[in-house]
């Protein structure tokens, strides 16, 4: 689902939401207009406008109160209070109080994927569509049914193209990887949850009341068949997937600057925005991946090969598999560093032999809790540019470049390397100051800056000239 672009089905969100209360107004609209006396002396849809209210928030209510769910309840509410007095509904002005109310009672949904996600997708379908000659072109006309229909579909095709588009930078930020066909393959799922999955259940649920409901259940497992076909179809196409590994959080700053200005701008000025917005993607796109990832205990680690990335233990758990994948921008399962021919494994430890940049590392890693003959590891250490592990080494242990332990990865927590570059980030960086974290320090001969080791070449020298100088620094003092 995540693959085609059909993910936002599965949470409960803006169409779950419009749906019920679509519904609810439908029916006691209906309903109340039966009766005569009530339909010539109240005004109907206010009536099932208050009764969609209560259905929205009754729905959130019910389904957990998630941050998506609050978010578009909140959207419901105000395009009913605004269809109520007779205001336009569907405004930027909406998507800012639906944020406001949001951030107001959870202020650190601001930086999680939800809610970027979420409003993403709002703000982008709300300017482009409040833009002069799109809202003429989409506008309803007195046109033949193929024209209407045809219209409608090409909206709804090129809306969705734009989400595709609008959540693409934060999908890559937040889970390294996106879909390309997701709006071609919404063309069909939307409207099949909405007018045939969802009243199916709903009957289903009904009729279940009077025994009756195996026939309808039987019709929502074929049409959510049809739903997970299209999925598989989609995401099995080539290219359904873009991965990517991770990215720095500047070039996703260029990427949410430009697109809010080009979204909040109403004049020409309004396309100034498409220069960050392009830079930022750029960015991201040529951002190289790391070379080695390690785990913040050590235990685990993948090395990126020609045909893939490998992880260094045979019994990686699925979690700890997809996490290291994702993460190094890698779309097939990982395979195993004790499979490699550039690798010579023991039960115990393996070293591996990579050429990057011109050079040749060898890396050395552990991967059993057993204890290693001290001066059989006295010397493959000295032999090894890098040296992982998930136990604290001997001060003995001096590789040439770089040593990580326990003791130092539970001060930094993941690493990753790249080494064409020799650059060296860590998940805690010294400036990681929170009182439930325990930030890595370093005396002042030994001071080393990991974040930004590479943004200047001379900067990037003077580190691998630090760590040959210096073999084991790291293992010492950091």
């Amino acid at each position: 689902m995540r693959r085609a672009g059909l993910a936002h089905l599965l949470s409960v969100s803006g169409l779950h939401i419009t749906a019920a209360v679509g519904a609810t107004m439908l029916v006691v609209l209906r309903l109340l207009a039966l009766w005569p006396w009530l339909a010539l002396r109240v005004r109907l849809p206010l009536v099932a406008a208050m009764a969609g209210a209560a259905a929205a928030i009754g729905y959130t209510w019910l389904t957990g109160n998630q941050i998506p769910t609050i978010r578009s309840c909140v959207a419901a509410l105000m395009v009913l209070a605004a269809m109520a007095m007779g205001r336009q509904a569907i405004t930027l002005r909406l998507v800012a109080g639906g944020a406001l109310v949001v951030l107001i009672g959870w202020p650190d949904a601001l930086v999680g994927p939800s809610f970027q996600l979420s409003f993403a997708a709002i703000v982008s379908i709300v300017a482009f569509h409040e833009h002069p000659r799109i809202a003429s072109l989409f506008a309803a006309k007195e046109d033949t049914r193929v024209r209407r229909v045809a219209r409608e579909l090409l909206s709804l095709l090129v809306t969705g193209l734009l989400v595709e588009a609008a959540l693409m930078p934060i999908a890559i930020y937040h889970f390294h990887r996106a879909g390309i066909y997701g709006a071609f393959a919404n063309i069909v799922a939307i409207p099949l949850t909405t007018f045939v999955i969802m009243p199916l259940e709903a009957f289903a649920l009904l009729m279940d009341a009077a025994g009756l409901g195996a026939p309808f259940w039987w019709m929502t497992g074929k049409a959510m068949a049809l739903l997970l076909w299209i999925a598989r179809s989609v995401a099995a196409l080539p290219g359904s997937a873009m991965a990517l590994a991770t990215v720095p959080a500047s070039a996703f700053a260029l990427c949410v600057g430009g697109g809010l200005w080009l979204a909040l701008w109403q004049s020409s000025v309004r396309w100034l925005g498409g220069v960050p917005l392009v830079a930022g993607c750029l960015w991201m796109a040529f951002t190289p991946a790391p070379d080695i990832l390690i785990t913040g205990d050590g235990r685990h680690l993948a090395v990126r090969t020609r045909d893939g990335l490998a992880v260094l233990r045979d019994r990686s758990g699925d979690y700890v598999r997809n996490m290291l994948r994702e993460t190094g921008g890698g779309q097939d399962d990982p395979m195993l560093v004790s499979d490699r021919p550039d690798a010579r494994c023991t039960r115990d430890a393996c070293a591996i032999a990579l050429v990057r940049g011109g050079r040749h590392w060898r890396l050395l890693a552990t991967r059993s809790a057993y204890p290693l003959p001290w001066e059989m590891l006295r010397q493959a250490c000295a032999h090894a540019d890098i040296v992982v592990s998930d136990r604290r080494l001997p001060a003995r242990c001096r590789p040439r470049w770089l040593r990580l332990d326990l003791g130092l990865l539970r001060r930094t927590g993941g690493v990753s390397i790249a080494l064409a570059s020799q650059r060296v980030v860590t998940v805690r960086t010294p400036e990681d100051a929170h009182p439930w974290v325990t930030p890595p320090h370093a005396t002042p001969t030994e001071a080393i800056r990991y974040r930004d080791v590479s943004a200047n070449p001379w900067t990037r020298r003077t580190h691998a000239a630090s760590f040959a100088r210096n073999p084991g620094l790291l293992g010492r003092g950091f």
